[in-house]
Order: structure tokens, then C-alpha cells, then sequence
């Protein structure tokens, strides 16, 4: 900043030209001349207020136009959210209530998931899976269950969600079971096949009791009536690797946001 004053000093004081600042400053032609037109333009010549320091000076010759110093509203440790995401039932949503409740002045829920999109893509990079049409549906019990409330005893039965996506289209089918027992999810997958009026190549269930005898990365044992169904539909098994999420994104993010 020494040197941007003695510049703009001995241009305007002195009156002197560029090729004379340049031998006297050691300081080359080009930043000269972008020193002087940068004063000019915010309207500092010589001599220089004493008001403005080298921190100011240096701020209001090199603060691009429309900079502002961002927001200032609380943020919560994505980190924290990123794992809380993790636990059954748990989304955005409340994880942004929970902060505003704390925050009142906090981000709104757009920004918020803005926020933590952006924040995410930071982490470690994944490639991306592309599906073929009628290739791959993915299925899975939903982490929570619903209250059906009998119409004339008013007594409250907790049901289970089963959930069948078209890894292509998301085309989502969801139904409601009394249990997540072999007979319901047999009889959900026909269902399901039935809605969807059609039938996929593979079927991707995570390794669930009912479905999967056997959780193994290159022979799982699937459970006899489920690979007898496979069989009349004319479908394969492919179970989702233990500890992978990944193989199932379709499905965990259908599940998750029921």
C-alpha cells in the first residue's frame, strides 16, 4: 500500500507520467495505470484522506462492485445435520425446525437445503448411476409406520409402508402393511408388479429378513418363496450390498421423505 500512495502521489502531486512513476516506484506499467484508473473511479486522488488508512485505502480500491461480505445469519454444523440425515425418520425439514426454533433469525428452508447441498457436494465424489427403463426396481420397507384408525371401534393400528421405485423414472408405488413379515412383502411385490403393469429385469431389496436369508456381496441367500416369486415373474434378485447406501439411493430417499 506504500507504493500504491507514492503512485498516486507522484501522478497527481507531481504531475508525472506513467514511464516516470514506473522508473520511480519500480512498479510496472500495467499496475501503475490500474492503480490510477481505480482511484479515479471511486474518486480518490492526492492527497489522500488521513481518514482512510492502508486497510481502507486497499478495500476500496480492490472490492469488486456489489461485493457484500455475505450473510451473517447463524448456520448449524453441517456435519452434525449430514449424520443426523443417517437416522430413521429424520429430514431436512425437522433438522431446519429444530435450528430455527434455536435461531429465530436462521436461514429460511430453501436456503437452508441450498445450504446443505452445496455444503454436501464437498464431500468425497461418487459416480453417478445411470438406470435403464424397466431395468432395476427398488424395494424396502419405509423406516417408520402409519396410525389406520378403525372407522368403528376407533382403535389405532400401526401399519408398515412398503415401497417399490423404477430406478429410470422414480415412478414410485407405495402400499401399507399390518406387518413386514415374508406374506406381506410377497404379497406387496405382486401388488406392486400389478400397478406398475409390468415387470423389471432385477428387483433390489435391501437385506431384510423376509426377503434375504443370507447378506453376502457375491452370494446372498435369498429366501425361498421370495426367489420362487422371482421365478414366476421372471425377475433376478439383487440385494443391496450390507453397508452400502449407495446401491439403494432411489429407494432409501422414497422411503426416507414418506
Amino acid at each position: 500500500m506504500r507504493k500504491i500512495r507514492e503512485v498516486l502521489r507522484l501522478t497527481y502531486e507531481l504531475g508525472l507520467s506513467v514511464r516516470e512513476v514506473c522508473e520511480a516506484t519500480g512498479v510496472g506499467k500495467t499496475a501503475v495505470c490500474e492503480y490510477v484508473n481505480r482511484a479515479r473511479v471511486i474518486g480518490i486522488t492526492w492527497p489522500i484522506p488521513p481518514l482512510i488508512d492502508d486497510a481502507g485505502l486497499e478495500k476500496r480500491l480492490f472490492t469488486p462492485a456489489g461485493f457484500h461480505a455475505g450473510s451473517t445469519k447463524p448456520l448449524p454444523d453441517w456435519t452434525k445435520v449430514h449424520e443426523e440425515l443417517k437416522r430413521r425418520s429424520v429430514t431436512l425439514m425437522i433438522l431446519w425446525e429444530e435450528h430455527r426454533a434455536e435461531h429465530v433469525d436462521g436461514h429460511g428452508y430453501s436456503r437452508f437445503c441450498e445450504l446443505y447441498g452445496a455444503w454436501r457436494k464437498r464431500l468425497s465424489p461418487t459416480m453417478r448411476q445411470t438406470y435403464v427403463a424397466g431395468d432395476k426396481l427398488f424395494v424396502d420397507w419405509a423406516g417408520g409406520t402409519v396410525p389406520i384408525i378403525d372407522p368403528m371401534t376407533g382403535e389405532v393400528h400401526e401399519a408398515h409402508l412398503f415401497v417399490a421405485v423404477l430406478g429410470a423414472s422414480s415412478y414410485t408405488y407405495a402400499e401399507a402393511r399390518w406387518s413386514e413379515t415374508l406374506p406381506d412383502w410377497i404379497g406387496a411385490h405382486v401388488n406392486a408388479l400389478d400397478f406398475l403393469n409390468g415387470v423389471p429385469k432385477a428387483s433390489v431389496p435391501d437385506n431384510l429378513k423376509a426377503g434375504i436369508t443370507k447378506p453376502s456381496r457375491y452370494e446372498p441367500g435369498v429366501n425361498r418363496t421370495y426367489q420362487d416369486l422371482a421365478d414366476h415373474y421372471g425377475f433376478v434378485v439383487l440385494p443391496a450390498r450390507v453397508r452400502r447406501p449407495r446401491d439403494k439411493t432411489i429407494a432409501s430417499y422414497c422411503t426416507s421423505s414418506s
